[in-house]
C-alpha cells in the first residue's frame, strides 16, 4: 500500500472541474479532490459522478465550501455545508471531507466545532480532515488570528487532519514539526509551496522556501498511506500547456521524493536482514 497522489480541482482555476478531471486523467494522477466552489459543476454530485466515470479517475476527497468566496454556496449554515459535503463524498465513494476551522466571527459554530467534527465522523463514517490555516497579516510584523479554536489543528483533539504547505508558509510555521506532532492523525496533504509572505501563494513544490522534499521523505519514512494532493495556483499560467507543465511538475516532485525515500528504506532493511 502507499499514498494516493491526487489533483485538487482548485489547481486548474479559472478552468472548471471538468478540466480538472481531464488533466488528472491525462497526466496520470490517481484521483481527484473536488473543491466545492462557485463553479456550478462542483456543487452538482450527478455531474461530478459522470466526470469521474467518463475519465475513470476516482474521487478521493471533497473539500467543503469554507472559503469567504463560497460563504453562500449550499446556504449559510456551516453545519449544513459539512453535511452536504459528506453526502457528496458518500455518493462519489470518497473517504475524506476537507474542512477549514471556523472564522472567529462564526461564534456558535466555533464553540462546538471540535465536538461537532467528532460527531459527524461517527455519524457518517468519513474522515473530516481539519486543515491548518494561518494568521492574517497585513505586514510581516502584524498578525490577526481569525480562526477558532486555532489555525493549527495539532493543538486540538481532531482524529483526522490536513497539512497544507502553502498555509504553513504563510503562518511561518514548520510543517515538518506539525506533522510529527500529529503523527497518525495526519490523513491528507495539500502538496504545494510558499515563500513565507503574507499572501497564500500555492506555488509549485520546490519553487518556494518550504521543506517540501524533506516533508515527503518524512511521510514515506512514517509509512503514510493517505492522500497527497496537488493544490497549486495556476491562475497566471498563460496557456493550457503551461498549466499542464506545472501540474505535471507537482506530481513528479511528489512521487519522486516519496518513492526515493521508500526505496532507500527498503534497501536498508534488506541489507540489515542479510548481514
Amino acid at each position: 500500500m502507499g499514498p494516493t497522489f491526487a489533483l485538487s480541482t482548485a489547481s486548474v482555476y479559472p478552468e472548471s472541474v471538468a478540466h480538472g478531471f481531464e488533466y488528472a486523467a491525462r497526466l496520470g494522477y490517481d484521483a481527484v479532490e473536488v473543491m466545492v466552489s462557485i463553479d456550478a459543476i462542483s456543487q452538482d454530485v450527478d455531474k461530478v459522478r459522470r466526470l469521474r466515470d467518463y475519465h475513470e479517475v476516482p474521487v478521493c476527497a471533497v473539500h467543503a465550501p469554507c472559503l469567504l468566496i463560497t460563504q453562500r454556496v449550499w446556504g449559510t449554515d456551516p453545519w449544513v455545508k459539512l453535511e452536504m459535503s459528506a453526502e457528496m463524498a458518500h455518493e462519489l465513494d470518497a473517504d475524506v471531507v476537507v474542512v477549514h476551522p471556523p472564522f472567529r466571527w462564526q461564534r456558535e459554530y466555533a464553540a462546538g466545532f471540535v465536538e461537532g467534527i467528532a460527531r459527524l465522523e461517527e455519524q457518517t463514517g468519513l474522515a473530516f480532515a481539519v486543515e491548518n490555516m494561518y494568521p492574517w497579516r497585513a505586514t510581516s510584523r502584524r498578525a490577526m488570528d481569525v480562526y477558532q479554536p486555532h489555525w493549527d489543528p495539532s493543538r486540538e483533539d481532531y482524529a483526522n487532519t490536513t497539512i497544507d504547505l502553502s498555509h504553513a508558509a504563510t503562518a511561518q510555521s514548520d510543517p515538518l514539526e506539525m506533522a510529527r506532532r500529529l503523527g497518525s492523525r495526519l490523513r491528507h496533504i495539500h502538496m504545494t509551496d510558499g515563500s513565507g509572505s503574507a499572501k497564500d501563494e500555492h506555488l509549485v513544490p520546490g519553487r518556494g522556501t518550504q521543506p517540501c522534499g524533506e516533508f515527503l521523505e518524512h511521510l514515506a519514512e512514517a509509512g503514510f498511506e493517505g492522500h497527497i494532493v496537488a493544490e497549486i495556483n495556476t491562475r497566471k499560467a498563460g496557456t493550457r500547456a503551461a498549466r499542464e507543465a506545472d501540474l505535471l511538475a507537482t506530481l513528479a516532485f511528489s512521487q519522486l521524493h516519496f518513492a526515493r525515500t521508500r526505496e532507500a528504506s527498503a534497501e536498508g532493511g534488506s541489507q540489515t536482514g542479510s548481514s
